[in-house]
């Protein structure tokens, strides 16, 4: 009986480990391939003109991971001499300047076998890699493809494709700082459900970019802020997007709330235990919120006035932003035309005694500065109507484009 149960076992052992040798004969390892095949366009025969193109079409081969079923996500890259050495990314990373780079990867991600390039996206690159001029944009150049296959951070590149481009000049800008908005019943004139675009400044208060912070020269995205005046158990949010609640800050993003409470355990509204002035800051690639106690006191205006060679210098009132009871203002807004080499300054309505000026900053399609007491005329470059706001604690001012 004992040699029975032993051969039994011995023949369950036997195909046991004959199924699992079957198995791993079955089952495919994966292998990291040497490279693959990205194919030449149609259009590569001729002259492309990235500034009327619509699309530029790629094709290309899975890489052979050795039978293994990797769904890999592709990016295509592009240079000016075939070197592939170092990106705009890693170029601009290097704060001294010294990294010079060869090659752009664009944003683009891909998950199947083709993809279309943005001719816009591309005459970008190019202009990272080569800084030319408005005047030294050649009129035809090579540009040489290849694509990167990405799968469980195992990088493979394909074989590299020439293609036969019009360039054309691309200003190269930072992307404009991450703002936010305050809102709530102590914010603005306290109505929370007016918050879209045509709000701000009335309902919506913008956090402002701080002087000599760093922002990413992508994403925009930093440290900003916001300094006024705050009543006590007054409930306030943020939001990133006027007119939508989609993205939005509350009690639960505050990083320390020793000078705040949640006031609505509903909605996790923040509002201040003691009212005061005080600075609100915002992370916003951490989506953090910081409030600080701003010691200082403020003088309080009972009006504030644009003035400059658009109304010779006379006074054209601004608007108060504040106007919930037991809120005192120091937020101003007022909508104006002005043509380009207009001069305007922001002062005290009827005195110069208050007055700022200074160098507007180009933030995508505003201007914005940091107002110096007395300081020179800010100048307009582009006539437009503008929405113009002001903080008369931080002297920070804002010119939207309508």
């Amino acid at each position: 009986m004992k040699n029975i149960f032993k051969s039994l076992l011995l023949l369950c052992s036997v195909c046991l480990f004959a199924a699992c040798a079957d198995d791993n004969d079955s089952n495919p390892t994966l292998t990291i391939p040497a490279t693959f095949q990205l194919n030449t366009p149609a259009f590569a025969q001729s002259y492309t003109d990235l500034a009327t193109s619509a699309t530029l079409p790629f094709t290309w081969s899975q890489p052979d991971y050795g039978g293994f079923p990797a769904a890999a996500q592709y990016q295509m890259q592009f240079s000016l001499n075939q070197n592939f050495t170092i990106s705009v990314a890693e170029a601009e990373a290097d704060e001294t300047g010294a990294t010079v780079a060869d090659y752009v990867a664009l944003d683009q991600i891909y998950n199947g076998c083709n993809g279309a390039v943005d001719p816009a996206q591309l005459a970008k690159g190019l202009q990272q890699i080569a800084h030319w001029s408005e005047s030294s944009v050649p009129a035809t150049t090579t540009v040489y493809a290849r694509l990167v296959a990405d799968y469980a951070n195992q990088l493979v590149y394909s074989n590299i494709v020439p293609i036969n481009v019009a360039p054309y000049y691309v200003e190269l800008k930072n992307a404009p700082v991450e703002i936010w908005y305050l809102v709530g019943g102590c914010i603005g004139d306290g109505t929370w459900h007016n918050n879209d675009v045509n709000d701000i400044g009335v309902s919506l208060i913008e956090l402002n970019p701080i002087e000599g912070e760093e922002y990413d020269k992508k994403s925009g995205q930093g440290v900003i802020s916001y300094t006024g005046y705050f009543p006590e158990g007054g409930q306030f949010k943020l939001i990133k997007t006027p007119g939508s609640w989609n993205d939005q800050l509350n009690f639960t993003n505050v990083k320390d709330a020793s000078l705040v409470d949640d006031f609505d355990g509903d909605n996790h509204n923040i509002g201040f235990k003691k009212a005061g002035y005080y600075t609100v800051k915002v992370n916003t690639s951490k989506l953090e919120v910081t409030c600080e106690v701003y010691d200082a006191t403020p003088k309080k205006f009972d009006g504030m006035a644009i003035s400059g060679s658009f109304n010779d210098w006379g006074d054209t009132a601004m608007n108060a932003s504040s106007t919930v009871d037991g809120v005192e203002n120091h937020d101003w807004y007022v909508t104006q035309h002005l043509d380009a080499g207009v001069e305007i300054k922001i002062k005290q309505a009827g005195s110069w005694d208050f007055n700022k000026g200074g160098e507007l900053v180009p933030d995508g399609d505003d201007l914005y500065a940091f107002g110096v007491d007395g300081g020179a005329n800010f100048k307009i470059t582009e006539a437009a109507d503008y929405l113009i706001i002001f903080n008369d604690i931080t002297g920070f001012v804002r010119f939207i484009k309508k």
